[in-house]
């Protein structure tokens, strides 16, 4: 690791939990434990993990007009929700491409919480810059750790710590006090699991980790977080989103609120959705247990119908699966092949998600 890296403030620990580390949008992360990512995935689909997500930007957004604001710099409708609730948007290019993929946290009627994927708060807080009023906002990353916990029995071990922190419901955001100590909860996640994550001043952000391994969740890294989000169907910004790549064409169109007045991006779509697009996301299932990867060609006799996003090995289906960007008249249940350097694998397209949780509270 290089010496610029950024470190989580749960750095230590993971090192004493056995931790490996890589190299995520300019921090220093864990990637797997002593188990591995295969046992720390299943331990998700099963249990309870936790993950240290505190790479994730925060930009801290307030004011009387921080609500206009928002609905002018983003893609979905914050009419829909209300205080107290979370929301999933987009941050578009003048092409319509996805700059970022976001999460909103509706604190209170004047109080914001965006976050950003690690390398682009940069780009959100420019994009913010555009919108004149009565507002302000500011990058509070430095100042608290995230901590997502996951999985069946995640509410099981929340209840253990604060029966206030097991009751947030999906979507929902609520600040809650713990070791005199205020966290912000929202029942968001990354792993098509149920639970939450939880924002945790930097002085007690240690404490909450132990306690969450000592009542039974088990710590995952951002391996296992990837092959549970590519089960689920979720999208990478930079592989499903990309300032290349549509909401629509990555099938988010419902992300995409036309019936506001303005938001960033918004003639490139109504364009788009006149002309339509030539290319959308799909599913698609290998024959045996190698993964597909990213930028391998997608082939039917012998043409060429797209290419990979993400692929990897699904320990829950027990076989290859990936996310491709292929032509829009691709058809479900079509046989194609995989290209590789040294051989070719068949695989079929299909629907997605991979894998949908049997009942998410």
């Amino acid at each position: 690791m290089t010496e610029s890296l950024r470190q989580s403030p749960l750095h230590e620990l993971h090192i004493s939990n056995g931790a490996k580390f890589a190299e995520f949008g300019g921090w220093s992360m864990p990637l797997v434990y002593s188990e591995g990512t295969l046992q720390e995935h299943k331990a998700c689909r099963t249990e309870c993990s936790i993950f240290d997500v505190s790479h994730l930007g925060t930009l801290e957004v307030l004011g009387s007009d921080a609500l206009n604001a928002i609905q002018s710099t983003f893609t979905n409708d914050m009419n829909r929700i209300s205080p107290g609730q979370a929301q999933y948007s987009h941050l578009l290019n003048e092409s319509g491409g996805v700059i970022d993929d976001v999460i909103i946290w509706w604190i209170d009627d004047s109080l914001f919480h965006i976050m950003p994927n690690a390398s682009n708060t940069k780009r959100v807080s420019d994009a913010l810059e555009k919108f004149e009023g009565d507002f302000n906002y500011s990058e509070v990353t430095q100042a608290r750790s995230v901590i997502a916990i996951q999985g069946p029995k995640s509410r099981e071990v929340l209840g253990k710590i604060s029966l206030e922190l097991a009751d947030v419901q999906r979507f929902h955001v609520k600040e809650i006090e713990y070791k005199s100590s205020i966290l912000t909860a929202a029942g968001t996640g990354y792993t098509g699991e149920d639970g939450i994550e939880v924002s945790v001043p930097l002085s007690i952000a240690p404490v909450l980790w132990e306690e969450l391994i000592h009542c039974g969740a088990k710590p995952a890294g951002l391996g296992a977080r990837d092959t549970l989000r590519l089960e689920a169907g979720l999208p990478l910004h930079g592989n499903e989103l990309s300032p290349d790549i549509t909401s629509t064409q990555a099938n988010m169109k419902w992300v995409v609120a036309m019936e506001k007045s303005d938001f960033l991006g918004k003639s490139a779509v109504e364009e788009e959705l006149r002309t339509g697009n030539s290319r959308k996301l799909f599913g698609i299932k290998t024959h045996g247990r190698r993964p597909p990867r990213r930028n391998q060609l997608v082939t039917k006799g012998g043409m060429t119908l797209g290419e990979i996003t993400s692929g990897n090995y699904s320990p829950i289906l027990g076989c290859g699966i990936a996310i491709a960007l292929l032509q829009s008249e691709t058809i479900l249940g079509e046989k194609v092949i995989i290209q590789g350097r040294r051989n070719e694998e068949e695989a079929t397209v299909v629907k997605l998600p991979f894998y949908t949780a049997e009942k998410i509270s």
